[in-house]
């Protein structure tokens, strides 16, 4: 038995304008669906990209938030894999098992695509409301599809653990999956964002000898230093291009180096310094709004160019494992939280956000309230 849900959420009804607290209705899951409580979500960058530089016409409004961990409230009918009670994280990358590309060791992508669910069980004042991502968890509850939910240890912390639904994943497995970085190697991080020092993490779990941090933001070097940089390097102290920089650094260029922001200036940047003969280099950073520009010969002389979505972790089995990888202390992720909010300060979480100087900001449902009918 299942029933409406009235909760609070954070509703994007324009692009770039501040989110509004609302109190919207939830809808029971449907078959193959599951309804979520939401205890902790973060504020991560591409949130703030939907919202001030991609803003589709079609994409609003909406309830934003993709990296999250929470508790199952209830199951639609055909919901086998999970019960009431469970600790959950949502996924926009979903894994189904079943298709050519679940199948497939060489990808994590599904052929559904990356966002399931169309259908968005949100309701606002008479209006739907869209699911960002598929998932949308600055609201206390949520509906997803099954293949969408990764089930975790039930001994794992969710105000930590929801880091895993995104930012750690993504940057740890560009270095550790996509870029596949071997012991002993030279490696660089663009951009120190959570991604990018997730990415920092990864080189090091890898066994990377030196990992060359770079930022314009000096005050991000102590960071990446406790989570495994031996260099960082801020572009605007040389009047150098920075992949010269680095190479001059590595005799020639790192053997890989991982992008992290977003940026085709960098992204090309990245690619510059690796070692011309046998560097890896990977793309994480996401926009839709500008092409990339490179010379033939960058890729000729034997480099190797890669993108990396989610870090190649495919959606129920790397989460899974990355939680357990944290309960074994293999992984850090208290590093990473700079301020725990509430959902009401949402719009200061952003602001912060877009100041550039924090990783990741924790929203904790401490103070739920919830109505059915």
């Amino acid at each position: 038995w299942s029933s409406v849900i009235q909760c609070k959420a954070a509703v994007a009804w324009e692009p770039n304008k501040p989110l509004v607290i609302e109190e919207i209705e939830v809808a029971p899951p449907q078959a193959d669906e599951v309804r979520i409580k939401i205890v902790a979500t973060a504020v991560c960058h591409t949130d703030l990209y939907h919202l001030f530089e991609g803003m589709p016409k079609d994409g609003f409004p909406a309830v934003l938030g993709h990296e999250a961990a929470g508790i199952v409230e209830s199951v639609g009918p055909e919901v086998t894999e999970f019960q009431p009670g469970d600790k959950v994280i949502p996924l926009f990358l979903a894994q189904c098992k079943e298709c050519r590309f679940c199948k497939s060791p060489k990808t994590n992508q599904i052929r559904q695509g990356a966002m399931v669910g169309k259908e968005s069980r949100f309701t606002c004042k008479g209006k739907k409301v869209l699911q960002f991502a598929g998932t949308s968890t600055f609201s206390e509850y949520i509906v997803i599809h099954q293949i969408a939910v990764a089930k975790i240890d039930p001994a794992a912390p969710l105000d930590k653990v929801c880091l895993i639904g995104c930012g750690i994943c993504t940057g740890y497995g560009a270095a550790v999956n996509t870029a596949k970085v071997e012991p002993g190697s030279t490696c660089a991080v663009f951009g120190l964002g959570a991604v990018g020092l997730a990415a920092v993490m990864g080189c090091k779990a890898a066994g990377a000898k030196r990992i060359i941090a770079v930022d314009l933001n000096p005050d991000k070097a102590e960071k990446a230093k406790v989570l495994g940089a031996t260099d960082f390097v801020n572009p605007k102290d040389h009047n150098k291009p920075i992949h010269e920089v680095l190479a001059g650094m590595t005799n020639g260029g790192v053997d890989y180096s991982v992008e992290c922001v977003g940026n085709v200036e960098v992204m090309r940047s990245a690619l510059e310094s690796c070692l011309p003969a046998w560097g890896v280099s990977v793309i994480v950073g996401w926009t839709e709004m500008f092409d990339i520009k490179i010379r033939p010969p960058h890729l000729i002389s034997g480099r190797t160019w890669k993108g990396s979505m989610f870090g190649g972790f495919k959606g129920k089995d790397g989460v899974s494992e990355m939680v357990k990888a944290y309960l074994d202390k293999k992984l850090q992720l208290e590093e990473f939280i700079t301020h725990n909010m509430t959902l009401d300060q949402i719009n200061d979480a952003i602001e912060l956000m877009k100041q550039g100087k924090w990783y990741h900001i924790l929203v904790l449902f401490i103070n739920q309230w919830v109505h059915f009918k």
